[in-house]
């Protein structure tokens, strides 16, 4: 097996092939979808998108594809992970790459909930202001699209994992770099979200990436790292952060869910909690 790394996404990607040409695909695949979907490039269609007036607006088959994806787990989370939280993002200071974000913006917005939106079909409705941030949901599509394309063996991109390796193990991390639990991922998924690492003050605030539908505010939260397993990196990466923007009720949420198949948080106390089916470290 051949293992390289490559940057794409604001992050580091991983990739293990079994062939050199793999690594080649799965970086040319990486760059395509940001070039479709990123918010930081100003060319992308969803910067287009979200700078356009008209609405209904046609959109291209892989927006299409990907805003279906993020409206069913929209769904599935109960609205708690919701794409149209766009301009809630901006409006906090998360408006540029983070790599090039200023430590602290000058006040706090007023926070609103997130924007109305409907995908059917190529059609892309929005309720005027609202904006669309296909971070998350994009990573881990890609990384579930260059294991199922047969591109890679296994994709890690920024905390979302997608596996073909029955022998794939995967080591969960606390926020101080510690290692919580070391999960035998196999054939699978897993994405962890986290609040310690993208900050920044907005006024006298504390300000990070994650941002609650409910309120447009960076979400409150006792957990300030959450893992989800699940079949694909989409799903791990929709649950991760519906549990943590849930709080002290998210493992038991996400233990009703049947897509997703073991979670792991780590308080801000540095408490570290399991579902029943992953085992901790010692």
């Amino acid at each position: 097996m051949i293992a390289a790394c490559f940057r794409a996404m604001g992050t580091t990607v991983a990739v293990t092939t079994g062939a050199e040409a793999g690594i080649e695909a799965t970086r040319r695949l990486f760059a395509e979808v940001e070039a479709t979907l990123s918010r930081f490039l100003p060319n992308s269609e969803l910067s287009r998108v979200n700078a356009s007036i008209s609405s209904p607006i046609t959109v291209g088959p892989m927006f299409a594809e990907v805003l279906a994806i993020a409206s069913d787990l929209r769904l599935r989370t109960g609205g708690l992970v919701d794409v149209g939280v766009g301009a809630d993002v901006v409006s906090w200071g998360y408006d540029r790459s983070f790599a090039a974000m200023p430590a602290a913006i000058s006040s706090a917005p007023t926070p609103m909930p997130a924007g109305w939106w409907a995908i059917d079909g190529d059609l892309l409705t929005l309720s005027p202001g609202t904006a669309i941030d296909l971070g998350g949901v994009a990573k881990g599509w890609t990384c579930d699209l260059a294991v199922d394309r047969h591109l890679a063996l296994l994709v890690s991109a920024g905390g979302d994992v997608r596996s073909a390796l029955s022998e794939a193990t995967v080591d969960i991390l606390d926020p101080a770099g510690d290692r919580v639990a070391r999960v035998s991922l196999g054939r699978g998924a897993l994405a962890t979200s986290s609040t310690a690492r993208r900050r920044w003050k907005a006024g006298d605030v504390d300000a990070h990436h994650l941002i609650d539908p409910r309120t447009g505010r960076p979400a409150q939260s006792p957990v300030v790292s959450a893992t989800a397993i699940a079949a694909t990196a989409v799903e791990a990466e929709a649950g991760a952060k519906a549990i943590l923007i849930r709080g002290a009720h998210g493992l038991a949420w996400a233990d009703e869910q049947p897509w997703i198949r073991g979670a792991i948080v780590v308080w801000d106390d540095g408490a570290v909690y399991g579902t029943v089916d992953v085992e901790l470290a010692a």
